[in-house]
Parts: C-alpha cells; sequence; structure tokens
C-alpha cells in the first residue's frame, strides 16, 4: 500500500476541579512507526481564557521507557483562548518536527498543567491522530 494509513489513538480525560492541580493521563501508545498529524481536545464543558492565571494543555511523548519530555502539541488558554463544550478544539502541533515522529509503542500522555493559580479544566475527550507511510 502506497497511501498513508492512519488510525486514532484516544482516552477521556477527568477534570481538574482544583484550578492550581495538574493532572496526567495516559492516551495510548503507537501502534508502529508513525507521525502525529493532529491533535483535538472535546472538553466536556467550556473553558475561558485568562490573560495572567490560566492553563495549558498538551500531548508530550513519554517515549517506550517513560521518561521522555518532547511536547507533541500544546495549547495555552490565555484570554482570548477559548474552548467550547462538547466541540472539537485544534491543539496546535509542535513546530519541529522530530517531536511529532514516535516509534512502535511511544506512550502518549495528557498533561493539563496550572499557569500561576490556574483555572479549573473541565476534562473531555481527547484524540490524536497518527499517520504512517509505508506498510510494516
Amino acid at each position: 500500500m502506497t497511501a498513508p494509513m492512519t488510525t486514532t489513538v484516544e482516552t477521556d480525560v477527568q477534570p481538574v476541579a482544583a484550578a492550581g492541580n495538574t493532572l496526567d493521563t495516559v492516551i495510548g501508545q503507537a501502534p508502529y512507526a508513525c507521525t502525529v498529524t493532529g491533535v483535538k481536545y472535546i472538553p466536556a464543558a467550556t473553558i475561558t481564557g485568562a490573560a495572567t492565571n490560566n492553563r495549558t494543555v498538551s500531548v508530550v511523548n513519554k517515549g517506550q521507557a517513560g521518561a521522555g519530555t518532547a511536547a507533541v502539541a500544546t495549547l495555552n488558554f490565555a484570554s482570548g483562548t477559548n474552548a467550547t463544550a462538547n466541540d472539537d478544539r485544534v491543539i496546535t502541533l509542535s513546530g519541529t518536527a522530530a517531536d511529532l515522529v514516535l516509534a512502535a509503542g511511544d506512550t502518549l500522555q495528557w498533561r493539563s498543567v496550572p499557569v500561576g493559580t490556574g483555572i479549573t479544566d473541565p476534562g473531555g475527550r481527547v484524540v490524536v491522530t497518527l499517520s504512517r507511510t509505508s506498510t510494516q
């Protein structure tokens, strides 16, 4: 097969009710060597960004040993950056191409981190689209 083959890795993420708390959730593992081509967050409730105290969400490649730190995609809910309840919010992919490349078995993690004193995160669903360009 010569066309790219795609799949999604997705999971529900729990809410972060306390504005200052952090949440890490395993999304899943890359089923084969691939590239991340998209990330969406579907929040369970509306998120309204704030100027100083806000929240950053990201997908991190933890690698196969669980120690990786490469940010695959990141979005900061600063003032004017919002997400509507039950609607796809695209998370910006890393501008570094190498950060988007996954080896088979790499673990993807969702991180929801407060900035300053933070804002709450309603939880929801995260969907990561993966693409490989050759059969294995």
